[in-house]
C-alpha cells in the first residue's frame, strides 16, 4: 500500500480521535498507570521483601511491622491498578463508540454526496463491505493502541529507567537488542503491508460479486446462469484464498524472526540472573526485578509481531474506503452556493457541451461517432434549448440520442464541461444541489423504491405529509386499487427495490411520490413504460393534472404519451432534429413522423 494511503487513513482516524481527546488521553494515562502499578510496583514490593528476608532472621512478632510498607505498596498497587484498568476499558469503549458514529457519518456523507459517475463505476456491495472494514479497523487500532502499544512503550521505558542505576551493563545490552528487534519488525511490517491491502481488496471484490449476483438473482435464475455466476464467485474466492495465503506466509516469517530475537533476550536475562550475584554482587531482590521486568518485557515484545499484523490488516482493510473518501467530488456545490428559487419554471440550456468522464455513452451510439477508445467523444456539443414557464415538452428520439442524459444534467447528477443550464435565470451550478432537486419531481424509468412501507415510499419527497395527503396522491396515481387489496395496505413493506410489487405497481408508487412532492418542475423519464394500456390510460389524466401550470419534461418511446403535449423535441445524436407540436411534426414528415408510423397500436388522447 502506498505510504500516502496509510497517512490519509491516519489523518481520518486522527481527526476523529482528537475530536474526543479527553477519552484518548484518559486511555493513555490509565494504560500507563495499569502497567506501572500491576507490573512494576508489585515486583518492587516483592523485591523489597526478598532483600529484607535475605538480610537476616525476623522475629514472628515483627513480621507485620517489618513488611508493612511492602504490604501497603502491594495493596495500593493492586487497587490503583484495577481502578486504572476499569477506567482504561471505559475510555477505550467510549472512544470506539464515538469514533464509530463519526466515521460512519463521514462515510455516509461522502458516499451520498458523490456523483453518479462515482457510484456507477463501483459495486454497492463492495462499498458496504469497505465501510464496515473502515469502521472496524478504527476500533481495532484503538484497542491495540491502548491495550498493547501504550503498555509496551511504558514497560520498555520503565524497565530501562528502573534497572539502569542497578545493572547498567545489562540495560545497555538489552537496549541494543531491543533497537535491533524494532528495526527488524518494522522492515518486516513494511514488507507485509501491501499484502494486507491486496487481501482486503480481494475480499471487497468477493463481496461485490456476491452482492451483484444476489441483487440480480431473478436474472440469474431465469437465464439459467447459476453455474456462470458460481464460476465468477469461485474465481473471486480463489483470489481471496491466494492473497490470504501470501499474507499468512509473510506474517509467519516475520513472527519467526522476531521469536529468534526474543530467545536471545531470554538467554542474556538468564545468564545475568544466574551470575549477577557472583559477578557483580547484585542482591537477590534486584535479580528478581531483572527477571520480572525483562520477562514481562519479552512477553510484550513477543506480541509485537501479532500487533504489527493487526495494524497491517487494519490499514489494509481501511485503504479502499480511504481512497474513496479522498476521491474528489465530480459534482460539488459552489463555495457560496445559494438555494434555488423557482417562481416561473423557465429552463434554458445555453451552448452546453458534455461527455461522460468515465467513458460511458448513451446507448446505441453510432460507430462513426465513437473515438479510438470506442466511445462517442461528446454527447452534446454547443446544445441550446429553451423551455418556457409552464410549458409541457416531450423528448423523443432513438436510443442514444441524449434524452436521459439531458435530464441528468438538469438534475445535476453530472456536470457539463461547457455552457450553462439556468432555471428562472439562475445558473444551476451556482445553487445548492439539494435545493435544485427539491424543485424537480423526477420519475425515472426504473422506479426507485426503498425496503420500507408503501406510505413511506410515497412520502419520501415530503416526509411531513399526512396520511390523507399520501392517500390522495395514491388515488391520483391509480394506486388505491391494488394497495387496498394488500393485507397491510399502506403499511405493506415493498421489499428491497420494491421486489414485492409488480413493475407497474412500482411505477405507480413512484408517480404518486411525484404527485405528492408537488414540485414546480416535473421530469418523467419513461414513467409509464411499465404500465399496461388500461392503467396508462387512467394515469394519463392524473399526469395531465399534475403537469398543469408546471414546467414538464416527458421522455417517452411510446409516442402516445407525448402526443398531446405543448411541444415535442426530437433529439438525434445530441442535437435537436425537429421541434414542434404533434400535428406540425406529422405534417413535416420527418424523423418524428417516421417513428409514429412505425409504432403499432398508437393512440392519441
Amino acid at each position: 500500500m502506498k505510504k500516502s494511503i496509510a497517512g490519509r487513513t491516519i489523518y481520518y482516524y486522527g481527526k476523529t480521535v482528537m475530536k474526543h481527546w479527553p477519552f484518548f488521553f484518559l486511555g493513555i494515562l490509565t494504560s500507563f498507570g495499569y502497567t506501572y502499578c500491576l507490573t512494576f510496583l508489585n515486583a518492587q514490593a516483592v523485591s523489597n521483601i526478598i532483600d529484607r528476608v535475605g538480610g537476616g532472621d525476623i522475629a514472628p512478632d515483627n513480621v507485620l511491622i517489618t513488611f508493612m510498607p511492602a504490604i501497603i505498596m502491594l495493596v495500593l498497587a493492586n487497587v490503583i491498578g484495577q481502578i486504572c484498568s476499569k477506567l482504561q476499558d471505559y475510555a477505550v469503549w467510549k472512544l470506539e463508540i464515538l469514533g464509530y458514529y463519526d466515521l460512519s457519518t463521514l462515510v455516509f456523507d461522502s458516499l451520498s454526496n458523490q456523483s453518479m459517475t462515482f457510484h456507477n463505476s463501483r459495486f454497492g456491495g463492495a462499498l458496504v463491505s469497505q465501510t464496515s472494514k473502515f469502521t472496524n479497523a478504527f476500533s481495532s487500532l484503538v484497542e491495540l493502541f491502548n491495550y498493547s502499544l501504550v503498555p509496551l512503550i511504558s514497560a520498555t521505558v520503565l524497565t530501562l529507567v528502573l534497572l539502569a542505576p542497578l545493572v547498567p551493563l545489562y540495560v545497555i545490552i538489552l537496549f541494543c537488542i531491543l533497537v535491533i528487534y524494532v528495526i527488524v519488525v518494522w522492515l518486516l511490517f513494511r514488507r507485509t503491508l501491501p499484502l494486507n491491502t491486496m487481501a482486503a481488496g480481494a475480499q471487497n471484490r468477493l463481496s461485490g460479486e456476491l452482492s451483484d449476483s444476489i441483487t440480480n438473482i431473478l436474472a440469474v435464475k431465469t437465464s439459467g446462469r447459476e453455474a456462470y455466476e458460481k464460476a465468477l464467485f469461485t474465481a473471486a474466492n480463489k483470489e481471496v484464498r491466494k492473497a490470504d495465503s501470501r499474507r499468512m506466509h509473510a506474517t509467519l516469517l516475520s513472527a519467526s524472526v522476531a521469536a529468534g530475537i526474543i530467545v536471545i533476550i531470554m538467554i542474556i536475562q538468564t545468564i545475568f540472573v544466574a551470575g549477577g550475584n557472583a559477578w557483580y554482587g547484585i542482591s537477590a531482590g534486584t535479580l528478581v526485578l531483572i527477571f520480572s521486568y525483562t520477562h514481562n518485557l519479552t512477553l510484550r515484545f513477543n506480541m509485537i509481531n501479532q500487533t504489527m499484523t493487526v495494524i497491517n490488516r487494519a490499514f489494509g482493510d481501511a485503504s479502499e474506503m480511504t481512497q474513496n473518501l479522498d476521491e474528489p467530488r465530480l459534482v460539488a456545490d459552489a463555495a457560496n452556493a445559494e438555494d434555488l428559487e423557482v417562481t416561473e419554471g423557465k429552463i434554458t440550456f445555453e451552448h452546453l457541451s458534455f461527455q461522460y468522464t468515465d467513458g460511458r455513452t448513451e446507448d446505441s451510439v453510432p460507430d462513426e461517432e465513437r473515438d479510438s477508445s470506442g466511445r462517442r467523444e461528446n454527447i452534446f456539443t454547443d446544445f441550446s434549448m429553451t423551455i418556457k414557464p409552464g410549458e409541457r415538452i416531450g423528448l423523443v428520439g432513438r436510443s442514444g440520442s441524449g434524452k436521459t442524459t439531458l435530464t441528468k444534467l438538469l438534475l445535476r447528477l453530472e456536470d457539463i464541461q461547457e455552457g450553462h443550464i439556468r432555471i428562472d435565470g439562475q445558473d444551476i451550478s451556482k445553487v445548492t444541489q439539494v435545493s435544485l432537486r427539491r424543485q424537480i419531481a423526477y420519475v425515472p424509468q426504473e422506479p426507485l423504491l426503498f425496503h420500507r412501507t408503501i406510505a413511506e415510499n410515497i412520502a419520501y419527497g415530503r416526509p411531513d405529509a399526512s396520511m390523507e395527503e399520501i392517500r390522495s396522491a395514491a388515488a391520483q396515481a391509480n394506486d388505491l386499487e391494488f394497495i387496498e387489496k394488500l393485507k397491510d395496505g399502506f403499511e405493506t413493506i415493498t421489499g428491497e427495490r420494491g421486489v414485492m410489487l409488480s413493475g407497474g405497481q412500482r411505477q405507480r408508487i413512484a408517480i404518486a411520490r411525484a404527485i405528492l412532492t408537488n414540485a414546480p418542475i416535473l421530469v418523467l423519464d419513461e414513467a409509464t413504460s411499465a404500465l399496461d394500456s388500461e392503467s396508462e390510460k387512467m394515469i394519463q389524466q392524473a399526469l395531465a393534472n399534475l403537469m398543469k401550470d408546471r414546467t414538464a419534461i416527458v421522455i417517452a418511446h411510446r409516442l402516445s404519451t407525448v402526443s398531446s403535449l405543448d411541444r415535442i423535441v426530437v433529439l438525434k445524436d445530441g442535437e435537436i432534429a425537429e421541434d414542434g407540436t404533434h400535428e406540425e411534426l406529422l405534417k413535416d414528415g420527418g424523423e418524428y413522423a417516421g417513428l409514429w408510423e412505425r409504432q403499432t397500436g398508437a393512440f392519441r388522447e
